[in-house]
């Protein structure tokens, strides 16, 4: 065979395998077998190897890179790409509609339902029907540049389908992993000893990050694409006309999309999506409602951030029915006793969960909770699970009210009530329990920082008499430590360079180490930027505290009983004499300084606390609560009441890529 008839063989069989995956892929009708693809995909191969001058970088061989990047770059978004407004019930998904027949003055304007998939946001650019970049979300405007690990994914085709296309064509999508492909991939990780993926969200966003493309390929990723960018050489009056251009280009849409006219088919469009979430084949947390109509889109224009013409609408949080085992009973640092209870393990959005607090006995009486009961449990914006009602239909006969212990149930010393009646405390200062929570609190990770200092390690160290305060960790002894289980050479060094790094931690560390009652890890930053040494601070009386915007009366009296504990002075001067000394660390100046944000829901890359030490290294302040003089939310997955005010007080709201890009830009 002359090269002419090789490169006509070439050409045919990339023709005919792009053909095969876009009605596999994209139409869900194949007309041959695997077997036969297979065959056809490695005649291809062959070829392309033996002459690769006619192989090409949009050939259906060339999805697997083979090469390990060293890092990835960026790539900017020619347009941005948008967050959306989220409404949180039916009522505010009402509310939009009012406000969408207000401007146009249209009860039957043209909408778009789409389910929202719970992935990663993706952009995908063709030029001149050919597949050039890829990125990920990033801040709105900059995204990572993931080019190669999107060429795994078959249903990205390298080359658009049919013709004409676009010259230039950017769209975005959500990649995603089903569950069933989750369970699966979950099932081989344990098979290898490798730890599970927590969710499919995670897995999915973790597999686009590999620096190995190849291990992207060996994840089992889909996308659908939802929306556009730039586009180039075509025009569209509807965003449904552009829907349906991307099948005919060979780009995967959802098929659950449709057109909807009025409030109530809106409405029952979101109804029918949460009643149908369960059985779809991959996960979705809400739908997105959009204006049809390109031209009454560019009349509605944009907010600060986010689009007029649409917003998602949140499904209500994930809740299970599980059973109570035992109601088990934790004393934390200051001695305050916190029931848990104990259930049969039950998956709740891709979390398998096993305990839930109870929060108090006020709590457990409210809800008349007790061991054996069948309850509600949710999962919202908070991390810890919380038991939602008792499905008292079910309760198991010769159940019996449930009372906190009269007795501390580590040290057995007598409990007391504190704040008004509704915590109850182990008052014994000796307390083991509260003696090794203390020493782990101040070993954390947002306080001193003492890596390899865990629960076990902690525990470890007091049975053996090792440690009796915070001060005992100075002088820990190497020897000493080679004597435990568990310990070698390595283990003993490496804690005992944790404890001395310690000692360079900033004083808004150190005072959140300390476990003051009522100063968190926000009011520790406060405190150690108004008075700059702890020396000073040890001094200050009440008048002088609550002078401070962000102290009141009870947090003032609070700090100033703290430091003058006998016990508690001379903890923290046995803590100077062994080398501890910390200042207050100077703070950036730039546009944030002043600012307040205020962080809402649990953000995937970092823990909310992390996020509020970050605003505060730039002069920023974090708050707990939302007010008129909030700057800034920064929302989460599953966001809680604080979205919703933010909203009515028109603040802006910030996803996760949109803050970290905030502060990607003041830290240049």
């Amino acid at each position: 065979m002359n090269d002419k008839n090789i490169e006509q063989t070439v050409r045919d069989l990339q023709k005919r395998l792009r053909e095969h995956n876009y009605r596999y892929y994209v139409l869900d009708d194949p007309v041959i077998s695997d077997a036969e693809y297979d065959r056809m995909f490695r005649e291809l191969q062959e070829l392309e190897k033996a002459h690769p001058e006619f192989s090409r970088p949009d050939s259906p061989t060339k999805r697997i890179g083979g090469t390990l990047q060293k890092a990835f770059g960026t790539l900017e978004h020619r347009t941005p790409m948008l967050s959306l407004s989220n409404a949180l019930n039916e009522k505010e998904l009402r509310e939009f509609h009012k406000r969408l027949v207000k401007f146009t003055g249209d009860a039957g304007t043209e909408l778009v339902g789409e389910p929202k998939l719970d992935g990663l946001g993706v952009e995908l650019v063709y030029e001149n029907g050919i597949f050039t970049a890829g990125a990920t979300r990033g801040d709105g405007y900059t995204g990572e540049n993931i080019t190669e690990n999107l060429r795994t994914i078959r249903q990205i085709p390298l080359r658009l389908h049919g013709d004409p296309v676009p010259s230039l064509l950017e769209v975005r999508g959500e990649v995603i992993i089903s569950k069933a492909n989750f369970e699966r991939l979950n099932r081989e990780r344990g098979s290898r000893n490798e730890k599970p993926f927590a969710n499919p969200r995670n897995a999915a966003a973790g597999s686009l990050r590999q620096l190995d493309p190849r291990i992207t390929a060996s994840r089992p990723l889909e996308i659908f694409i939802y929306a556009a960018g730039k586009i180039e050489g075509r025009d569209f009056d509807k965003h449904s006309g552009f829907l349906q251009a991307l099948r005919d280009w060979g780009l995967r849409t959802n098929p659950l999309n449709a057109i909807l006219h009025g409030e109530e088919e809106m409405i029952g469009y979101f109804r029918n999506m949460e009643q149908k979430r369960g059985e779809l084949p991959y996960d979705i947390d809400g739908v997105v409602i959009k204006v049809n109509s390109m031209e009454i889109r560019d009349r509605m224009g944009m907010r600060t951030r986010t689009p007029r013409w649409a917003i998602a609408g949140k499904f209500k949080a994930r809740q299970e029915i599980t059973q109570i085992r035992n109601i088990e009973v934790q004393v934390g640092r200051t001695g305050v006793l916190t029931p848990v209870a104990n259930l049969k393990p039950v998956q709740i959005g891709g979390v398998l969960v096993k305990r839930a607090t109870l929060h108090n006995q006020d709590e457990i009486d409210r809800k008349d909770i007790r061991e054996h009961d069948w309850v509600v449990v949710e999962r919202a914006g908070d991390v810890i699970p919380k038991v939602i009602k008792v499905i008292e239909d079910r309760r198991p006969a010769g159940t019996r009210s449930y009372r906190l212990p009269d007795r501390c149930p580590v040290c057995g010393a007598r409990v007391q009530r504190i704040d008004d009646g509704v915590a109850v405390k182990c008052v014994n200062r000796e307390c083991p329990s509260q003696l090794k929570n203390g020493i782990q609190h101040y070993a954390s990770k947002r306080a001193m920082d003492i890596e390899g200092l865990g629960g076990k390690t902690v525990e470890q160290l007091v049975e053996n008499g090792l440690i009796a305060s915070v001060a005992d960790l100075y002088r820990l002894d190497r020897e000493a430590l080679l004597q435990l289980e568990g310990f070698g050479t390595k283990s003993a060094d490496n804690l005992l360079e944790a404890v001395e790094r310690s000692k360079r931690r900033p004083l808004s560390r150190f005072i959140y180490a300390l476990g003051i009652p009522n100063v968190g890890e926000y009011l520790a930053g406060v405190l150690a930027e108004r008075f700059g040494s702890l020396g000073k601070l040890m001094e200050a009386d009440e008048d002088i505290l609550t002078a401070i915007g962000d102290i009141g009366g009870i947090v003032a009296e609070s700090i100033v009983n703290y430091f003058g504990n006998e016990a508690n002075h001379a903890t923290i001067r046995n803590l100077q004499e062994l080398g501890i000394d910390p200042r207050a660390v100077k703070r950036k100046d730039t546009a944030l300084k002043g600012k307040t944000f205020v962080f809402t829901g649990s953000l995937s890359g970092m823990t909310r606390d992390e996020a509020k030490e970050k605003v505060r290294r730039f002069g920023a302040k974090a708050s707990g609560n939302v007010s008129s003089n909030t700057d800034y939310v920064v929302a989460g997955e599953e966001a809680g009441s604080k979205l919703d005010k933010a909203r009515s007080l028109d603040i802006p709201v910030l996803d996760e890529e949109e803050f970290t890009g905030l502060l990607k830009k003041y830290s240049e």
